[in-house]
């Protein structure tokens, strides 16, 4: 049998994820040891390997096969775009994207003004005015604090990720549109899907079915 390889976005999603594949039976002692230096966790008896990776890089693993799953945002998979099946909606970390700025440029959107947009998603920000909102827009990409852009005037709206909304108040912006809702997803490999549709399978029913118990 071989191995089922699965990868997770390092941080809170993967703890979280963890605690899942715990319920379904699916442990890894190993990956609990925060002082451990190794990069690939395996559970021999299961046939199963773990490996925590920056968000950006779980889909290029799972698209390339490196990785059977994949567990990761829905923000990160729609803004790398790679070939590869979204088969859960895990639910945890809910929030939205979004277009924000000072109130006061409401107007120049429904203007279908050109406008120059900052954000770390430049793909998403592109299909949501080109494709969805088919209105042109100069979009420049920032890696640190996007809220600073419209404040210091280097752009008039940006696209984040908005939870609570309690940044963008203390800093005198809004939502004023609303992309598409975001949370954690779990992907699989399209040949993997085939190959190992059994143990997958499995895997994502268990993965669906806790999700549905927590959000009855």
């Amino acid at each position: 049998m071989r191995y089922l390889t699965v990868a997770m976005a390092k941080g809170r999603l993967a703890e979280k994820s963890l605690a899942m594949f715990e319920r379904l039976g699916i442990t890894c002692e190993e990956m609990k040891d925060k002082s451990s230096r190794k990069l690939i966790f395996t559970n021999e008896d299961l046939k199963m390997r773990f490996f925590l990776a920056k968000a950006n890089d779980v889909p290029t693993y799972v698209e390339y096969g490196a990785a059977d799953i994949g567990i990761v945002g829905r923000d990160t998979i729609l803004e790398e775009g790679r070939k590869l099946y979204e088969v859960a909606d895990l639910k945890i970390g809910k929030c939205r994207m979004c277009v924000c700025g000072p109130a006061s440029a409401a107007e120049k959107l429904s203007h279908h003004e050109l406008i120059r947009v900052a954000t770390k998603y430049p793909n998403i920000a592109k299909d949501y005015f080109y494709n969805k909102k088919h209105q042109t827009v100069e979009i420049i990409k920032l890696n640190g604090s996007i809220e600073l852009a419209p404040i210091v005037g280097l752009s008039e709206v940006i696209v984040d990720i908005v939870e609570t909304g309690s940044t963008l108040r203390e800093n005198g912006l809004v939502v004023l549109e609303e992309i598409c809702p975001l949370s954690a997803r779990m992907v699989v490999n399209q040949v993997s899907m085939k190959r190992e549709n059994e143990r997958i399978g499995k895997i994502i029913r268990g993965f669906q079915s806790f999700v549905q118990e927590e959000n009855q």
